[in-house]
């Protein structure tokens, strides 16, 4: 018998492992450069009536990293932007970068103290703002002792604006240079981006991620999505949050078009779909209701089908099966800002084809497998780690790891600590593993329903109640009882021209529930939603606490 060869032995064990020719540190920058170079003459941005090639926005964004560095911004500087899916907020996610410096996308919804505290925790050197967020960004900067450089966008499309002092964006763009010598980062690892979390319990972490996983959950997302080349992708997700969800990337990678939106009204954002032939678009469960609403109120369908990526909540019954009646092809995706978005994908088998309707609901309202791209995601014991059975009813938590996996909190060891317990990181969803290795996510652990001893799942009594023709939208979370300790409250949107009572859907929800997880309180209106489209439950926990236990017949939400 051969004996194994000794290590010593080993004639590749002395090659150098990397050098110059057969390394460079992996960097999402370099999907524009291919794109200006095979498509230079190919539309990249659409902004009303504004377009630009690929050729032309990658000089742009040459000059703008040039004038960044001309203004004494650095390798690992902060540079924050407070814009809306614009043009320039597109040509941050590139120019940033080539400067060195790390990009920090500012939700545009959140108040002036929070914006003071991110660009004060960041560090910021530079804030690019648009003018329609004025008195914000004053109040903000007032906070500081030592505020940002601030450049102001003039969008003509901006309808109210406030005269904010600093340099245009424009003259400041110009007095960079389109022949700007950009170097890629030193270390794939290097930081790209610093996006905060929502901060619900006390201030957001910040969550920093890095060239190589921005760089491959781009192509990850081209590659579960089966992006074809040249996609016209609809921009209804902000691109604040998780850099849109690394798809200013993706689609310089497949030389796509960007169809940029100041914000999602649904007239318009129907005729952006026909006129340009949009191929792509993506965005929370909101977006998709309000698209069927209007459809629905014309009496009409897509001329095209569009595929459209859903995250942020599970599709209901309603979103699902109407969007598919009116062209939305619509992919389910799982993720969180430490996994720079999605990171999981319920792709869909062959033998779901033949599946009947509630059935393929059910099959794609799960959180599936992770993409391509993520090493691996488990459902799993959080202190043992060890994983649960397949068996659709063992609760875990969802642990991710892999390269789309972020670097860690910015200046909170203890919270990276954390998160990175036992090498895996912490999602706080809990779940189970289905018999087929689809994760099902059973609920957030902090919004699990304890009533009398038994635990309840929101998400079930909101899968429900999603069912029943009137309702439109329903979160559903705990309420204080003297008696069960908690008992669930759901806030319910109905139909416009439907009414619906507390008690009718009350005895909808025992035909498919056990009795203790019927709702036990009702709220009908509209429900109140973050900027990236989530629902705050721990908002809704609080005004649930003032709802009564019976309630009169509701009128429609308006």
């Amino acid at each position: 018998m051969m004996s194994q060869t000794s290590s010593k032995n080993d004639p590749f064990a002395a090659w150098p492992k990397r050098n110059e020719s057969n390394f460079i540190p992996l960097s999402p920058i370099s999907y524009i450069v291919k794109a200006a170079q095979v498509h230079p003459d190919r539309l990249a941005v659409i902004y009303n009536d504004f377009k630009r090639t690929w050729r032309e926005t990658f000089t742009r964004c040459r000059k703008l990293a040039s004038a960044l560095e001309a203004a004494g911004v650095t390798q690992g500087d902060t540079v924050s932007v407070l814009l809306p899916n614009t043009p320039p907020m597109y040509e941050a996610h590139f120019a940033v970068p080539m400067a060195g410096a790390v990009l920090n996308t500012l939700n545009t919804r959140i108040d002036a103290d929070l914006i003071a505290f991110q660009l004060n925790h960041a560090n910021a050197k530079v804030l690019i703002a648009d003018n329609a967020y004025g008195a914000t960004v004053e109040k903000a900067l007032s906070l500081l002792d030592t505020p940002p450089q601030l450049i102001v966008v003039d969008d003509p499309y901006c309808a109210e604006k406030t005269d904010l002092s600093g340099p245009d964006y424009e003259d400041f763009l110009a007095c960079g240079t389109a022949d700007f010598v950009w170097r890629g980062p030193a270390d794939e690892c290097d930081p790209i981006a610093l996006s905060y979390t929502s901060g619900t319990t006390g201030d957001p972490k910040g969550v920093v991620t890095n060239h190589r996983g921005a760089y491959l959950n781009s192509l990850g997302q081209i590659l579960s999505w089966d992006m074809v080349d040249g996609p016209v992708y609809l921009w209804t997700l902000p691109m604040f949050h998780c850099n849109g969800w690394c798809f200013p990337w993706a689609i310089a990678a497949k030389a796509g078009v960007n169809v940029c939106l100041r914000g999602v009204v649904p007239e318009v954002v129907l005729d952006q779909i026909h006129q340009h032939s949009v191929t792509h678009m993506a965005g929370a469960p909101i977006v998709y209701d309000m698209l069927i609403g209007a459809l629905a109120s014309h009496d009409s369908v897509l001329a095209s089908s569009v595929k459209a990526m859903l995250a942020g909540a599970a599709p209901t019954t309603r979103t699902l099966l109407k969007g598919k009646q009116m062209g939305f092809d619509i992919t389910h995706v799982y993720g969180l800002t430490e996994v720079y978005g999605p990171a999981a994908i319920c792709t869909p088998r062959d033998t779901w084809a033949t599946a009947a309707d509630d059935e393929l609901v059910r099959l794609n309202a799960r959180q599936g497998v992770a993409y391509i791209t993520q090493e691996d995601m488990i459902v799993a014991d959080p202190e043992t780690l060890v994983p649960v059975p397949a068996d659709g009813e063992t609760v875990g938590e969802i642990l991710f790891r892999g390269n789309v996996t972020m670097s860690g909190y910015l200046k909170n060891k203890t919270a990276t600590a954390e998160a990175f317990k036992g090498g895996w990181f912490h999602t706080g969803d809990l779940a189970v593993m289905e018999p087929d290795g689809y994760a099902r996510i059973t609920d957030r652990s902090k919004d699990i329903i304890i009533s009398g001893g038994e635990n309840i799942s929101s998400l079930e009594v909101e899968e429900v109640l999603s069912r029943h023709g009137s309702v439109v939208s329903v979160a559903v979370v705990a309420k204080a009882d003297d008696r069960w300790g908690e008992v669930p409250c759901a806030f319910v949107e109905t139909d416009r021209a439907q009414r619906i009572s507390a008690s009718e859907l009350q005895e909808f929800c025992r035909t498919h529930l056990a009795h203790y997880k019927v709702p036990k309180a009702f709220v009908f209106g509209p429900i109140p939603r973050t900027a990236t489209g989530k629902i705050p439950k721990f908002e809704l926990r609080t005004l649930a606490n003032d709802v009564a236990l019976t309630q009169p017949a509701p009128a429609p939400a308006s």
